[in-house]
């Protein structure tokens, strides 16, 4: 008998799928979830063990998981898009004025206008950040006063109420199948596709190349400007589609609307491991940290912790996952001198 016989190739390939999976960042974030639920529902068991408390547990994140995904495509480029909370507002309040303006509109050529609105937006910016090369920051802050000012103008005192949408619309933003809502199911749809995409296709790939050094990539006969230009297209239109959504799910809005959704996305991206220098990160670990914000926002006040802590939490959040960042880019860094001296 051989004792020293080598594992079979099968369980040697699931061990090491298991390591990587313990060692990746979003399986830390889960489990903080996983604990933040727990803890919430021994507290409070209606917070998990009912009707309600499930429903909003995966209705709530839906629209900030599209907006994560967005802003995380843009970020892996060195790109930031403050711009996404206006841009909902303005989708939110035509999704509205649709179904007035236009009786019997399908629901279905609603959302396609939205999420085309939203991508005309993002388009602006986009033109603007790649041809300009004027930086994302100055820019998407100007647009998201920009847009916001339209939406005031637009709706000055006026609001959508849910009498003037049709029960068809707003069952989709109330309604589930197998106890899961609809509203989370087309954001999973969205969040698994763009996965899918920026780990599998090659303009993908890329915006992580463009994202590590610009110069390089441009060097390297990358389509730089034609990659930054996409992911800000594809970031306002994830933002035009939450419009629609937040109209779906509330039924209502004004000129308010989405206000402070575009930090809430950014702490999203960020926590969920997507290197705010742009380079690395990935869609699920922005989508994960979209889930744990809005979980952290539901659970802290039945935990008995004050509003005013909530911010801080999110605050503290947001800078120990930058000061990690950091670390690991360091450490790798390190990793590379050390092993380039013993190769020389």
């Amino acid at each position: 008998m051989n004792s020293g016989a080598r594992p079979r190739p099968g369980l040697a390939a699931v061990r090491h799928g298991l390591g990587r999976l313990a060692r990746a960042r979003e399986t830390g974030i889960f489990l903080v979830i996983v604990v933040i639920v727990v803890a919430t529902t021994i507290v409070n068991p209606s917070f998990l063990f009912s009707t309600d408390g499930w429903r909003d547990l995966l209705l709530t994140p839906a629209m900030l998981l599209l907006l994560a995904v967005g802003q995380a495509m843009v970020i892996i480029t060195r790109s930031v898009d403050l711009s996404v909370g206006s841009v909902v507002g303005l989708t939110a309040y035509l999704t509205g004025q649709l179904f007035i303006g236009v009786p019997g509109v399908p629901v279905i050529a609603v959302f396609l206008i939205g999420a085309a609105a939203g991508a005309v937006l993002g388009l602006v910016n986009g033109v603007l950040v790649s041809f300009a090369k004027v930086p994302a920051l100055v820019i998407t802050l100007g647009t998201l006063y920009a847009y916001r000012g339209i939406n005031v103008l637009w709706t000055g005192s006026n609001q959508i109420n849910p009498s003037q949408l049709p029960a068809s619309f707003l069952d989709i933003g109330t309604n589930s199948v197998a106890a899961i809502p609809y509203l989370f199911i087309i954001a999973m749809v969205v969040v698994l596709v763009a996965g899918w995409y920026m780990r599998n296709k090659r303009s993908g790939r890329e915006l992580y190349a463009i994202g590590s050094d610009p110069a390089a990539a441009e060097l390297f006969g990358l389509k730089v400007r034609r990659r930054i230009l996409g992911a800000f297209i594809i970031s306002g239109a994830l933002a035009g589609l939450a419009g629609v959504l937040f109209a779906a799910r509330y039924g209502t809005s004004n000129s308010q609307t989405g206000s402070g959704l575009e930090l809430q996305a950014v702490g999203a991206a960020v926590i969920g491991g997507v290197a705010i220098f742009g380079g690395s990160g990935s869609i699920y670990g922005a989508a994960i940290g979209a889930f744990l914000l809005t979980t952290i926002s539901r659970a802290l006040p039945i935990l008995g912790v004050q509003s005013f802590w909530q911010q801080a939490v999110v605050g503290l959040l947001i800078i120990g996952a930058i000061v990690l960042d950091r670390y690991l880019a360091l450490r790798v860094s390190r990793r590379l001198i050390a092993a380039r001296e013993i190769s020389s």
